[in-house]
């Protein structure tokens, strides 16, 4: 571009000469570089700075300004210092897409971009069962409302869904039933999943431990000291008589083997029923049976 601007005014790129216009005659000296004698001529490197102005910043090499004279070096630099920036006030961004300076095509963004939808956190319900429901297993009907899209994809309407919970026979506490995507619906989220979590309720007379029950017998000091048989009931309402003829002290625990729940992973064998043991103590013991009781209990 330089040297066309050299042959439009006529001027020469060897030598010493003079090149005469109409009514004006131009001296130049050549330095021994073109860009020099352009820059002495036009006041600066730069062939566009008389038509854009010459707000331009020249940058030198290792940050540091040249000031021997001669030579004034322009650093090619994205941005504001390509000298066809200022096309860009115009809706122009170079040829074909590309811009002047550095031969990289700009990409275009997208005016729109798609949300991407997210699924929303499980909704978890806590489901109370029984033992006996635990023992035997079952299946519970829950009813859950919920809103879901209309066909147009925008709209939304409430319906009502029965959700069938199997319980099968020994699960144990915590266990989690999901039910994918039962949620409610709407046009910006995937719907949540549906998840309940098992719960025991209280039993009038057994604690659960896993897949064993425990059963507190209560019984007398005499029944303690002298012997006793216990009926105690089982889970699927039968009743084990079970003798007693040692002493039984507070805290004492018998077990009976396979009266327990179902074990989840092998349903034909069940955990055991513990029986524990609470002895009741007398609030007064008359004068002659406590003589009686000192005589014949040995010393601690």
């Amino acid at each position: 571009i330089k040297l066309y601007f050299f042959k439009v005014l006529g001027l020469k790129t060897g030598g010493t000469g003079s090149s005469s216009g109409q009514g004006t005659t131009y001296h130049y000296t050549f330095h021994g570089d073109p860009h020099a004698t352009f820059a002495s001529f036009f006041g600066g490197s730069n062939p566009f700075d008389i038509f854009f102005g010459s707000g331009r910043q020249r940058g030198t090499t290792n940050g540091t300004n040249d000031h021997g004279g001669d030579h004034d070096m322009d650093i090619d630099m994205d941005g504001d210092d390509d000298p066809f920036s200022s096309f860009s006030h115009f809706g122009f961004n170079g040829i074909n897409g590309f811009h002047h300076g550095g031969g990289r095509r700009h990409r275009k963004e997208p005016l729109h971009s798609s949300r991407r939808k997210v699924q929303d956190p499980p909704v978890v319900h806590e489901l109370k069962v029984s033992l006996e429901e635990i023992f035997h297993g079952c299946t519970k009907r829950m009813r859950i409302t919920r809103r879901r899209l209309n066909p147009d994809g925008r709209t939304m309407r409430t319906e009502d869904k029965i959700l069938n919970i199997v319980i099968k026979r020994g699960w144990k506490e915590g266990t989690k039933i999901t039910f994918p995507k039962e949620g409610d619906e709407t046009p910006e989220n995937i719907p949540a999943d549906v998840a309940f979590v098992l719960k025991d309720k209280g039993h009038p007379l057994f604690k659960r431990d896993g897949s064993n029950i425990i059963y507190t017998a209560k019984i007398g000091l005499k029944e303690a000291l002298c012997g006793c048989t216990v009926n105690i009931p089982t889970i699927d309402n039968r009743a084990i008589t079970l003798p007693c003829n040692d002493i039984i002290k507070p805290g004492t625990i018998k077990r009976l083997r396979g009266e327990g729940l179902p074990f989840p992973k092998n349903q034909s064998q069940r955990g055991d029923l513990i029986v524990e043991f609470q002895v009741r103590f007398p609030d007064r013991i008359p004068p002659q049976s406590r003589e009686i009781i000192k005589q014949h209990l040995p010393q601690s």
